[in-house]
């Protein structure tokens, strides 16, 4: 057994292109998400093409769960090396009348899973002793907050919080922790976006895309692969010495 990454979220998106590209980088990679269809897809397609996958099935809102999945990775796969709190799920409301149960729902999956999936790496690399490093999906709706999306935008700065919590604690560990920030990323998730959002504004779908688009400098949305990049990056011996940092990927939208 090698080096192993989890990912949750790993069954579309953002996730799936971080699977396929930390499989290609030689991790046995556990394929996790709440989706038993696209968990196996991935896992097929990763396993078809010369990478070591296996899927498992989890809502990262529960804390049990999440633990269940690092103990059994771990056990099936080998030592963990890189955990990935990719999860997440967007609604599209205005603030005050936002849905109480998809607030609760989205902060539960969002911020309690990400601290969940924090805590349930981080012992695992204590009880390795050798280090490790967690990466975490934060956004550019954690660095200036999204209107429409209050509740999203809530939770991500949160998840910038958590990493700069973890990694102040974790260090002595030897574990690092950082986050990436993805702009406007075409995904399932950013279609869904781009749809309620159109439709409360009165544009059409491709009129908001086309607005959205003037505030990218390089004048492109993100592709998924743009961000496992990143995710590769930071989890490569190269970045050992970055901790406590959340990275714009944005095309050039907002800069710190």
């Amino acid at each position: 057994m090698g080096k192993l990454a989890i990912v949750t979220g790993a069954g579309q998106g953002i996730g799936e292109a971080i699977a396929y590209r930390l499989a290609k980088d030689g991790y046995a990679v556990a394929v996790a998400d709440i989706n038993r269809e696209t968990a196996d897809k991935v896992t097929a397609t990763i396993n078809k093409t010369g990478g070591q996958a296996k899927a498992y099935y989890l809502d990262v809102a529960q804390r049990n769960e999440v633990f269940d999945l690092v103990a059994k990775a771990t056990a099936d796969l080998g030592e963990l090396a890189v955990f990935v709190n990719n999860a997440g799920v967007a609604f599209i409301e205005t603030f005050v009348d936002s849905d109480p149960q998809k607030v609760e729902r989205l902060l539960d999956v969002n911020l309690k899973g990400t601290y969940w999936g924090i805590q349930a790496a981080a012992k695992r690399f204590i009880k390795q002793g050798k280090g490790g490093s967690i990466i975490n999906a934060a956004s550019l709706a954690g660095v200036e907050a999204s209107a429409l999306q209050s509740a999203y935008s809530a939770s991500k700065f949160g998840i910038r919080g958590l990493t700069q919590s973890a990694a102040k604690e974790l260090a002595q560990y030897k574990i690092t922790v950082n986050a990436y920030n993805p702009g406007v990323v075409r995904t399932p998730l950013r279609d869904s976006i781009d749809e309620t959002t159109s439709k409360i504004k009165g544009l059409t779908v491709p009129q908001q895309q086309a607005k959205v688009l003037t505030e990218i400098a390089l004048g492109r949305e993100a592709q998924a692969n743009d961000v496992a990049k990143l995710v590769s990056w930071l989890a490569s011996s190269e970045a050992e010495y970055i901790t406590g940092q959340s990275i714009m990927i944005d095309g050039g939208m907002r800069y710190l």
